[in-house]
């Protein structure tokens, strides 16, 4: 499942979230979060558009072969691009899934809990998705969650819905089953 959005917008906490309840369920799960995968695997990597899609690479790599070991594959990456989350999916093959985890703008701003937003816009960040930077949103998810108008529980079961049995795209809004 690969979660793309703005910063702020809920992606690692839905994938810890999610992780944490198909645990609980004894499936197999882990998490790549962006944040994480740059303080290691992408570790030299910036965030120029050439640079960001060696990182998502990366990330698609490593998916594609945990999901071949039978394992649920969760990407918090904000994935910026269409170009690149096409990118994603091609490495990743039939087990990809794309979920854009949406929350407005301000919201997202409101919820940066590192300050990056606020250092973007005194240009102490060069290249800031949503600032100084672009950030296209998908054209068809597999699943659409808003984080403005739901709780994490609500998201998780969103997933667990709409990814345990349905072989076809699900595009619901939050609360609603799909």
């Amino acid at each position: 499942m690969w979660m793309t959005g703005l910063s702020g917008a809920g992606k690692s906490t839905i994938a810890q979230g999610l992780r944490a309840r198909l645990q609980g369920e004894q499936v197999a799960s882990v998490v790549l979060d962006g944040d994480e995968v740059r303080a290691g695997l992408s570790q030299g990597l910036g965030f120029s558009q050439a640079d960001r899609s060696e990182s998502i690479r990366r990330m698609a790599e490593v998916a594609r072969l945990l999901s071949r070991q039978g394992m649920v594959v969760i990407v918090a990456a904000i994935t910026p691009l269409q170009a690149q989350r096409t990118m994603a999916r091609e490495i990743v093959g039939e087990a990809y899934r794309e979920i854009h985890v949406h929350a407005p703008f301000a919201l997202c701003e409101q919820r940066d809990v590192k300050g990056l937003y606020a250092r973007a816009r005194r240009n102490e960040i060069a290249a800031f998705t949503g600032i100084s930077d672009s950030y296209e949103p998908p054209v068809a998810p597999d699943l659409v969650i808003d984080t403005s108008a739901c709780r994490l529980a609500d998201a998780v079961e969103s997933l667990m819905l709409a990814f345990s049995t349905a072989s076809r795209p699900v595009v619901a809004p939050l609360g609603t089953r799909a």
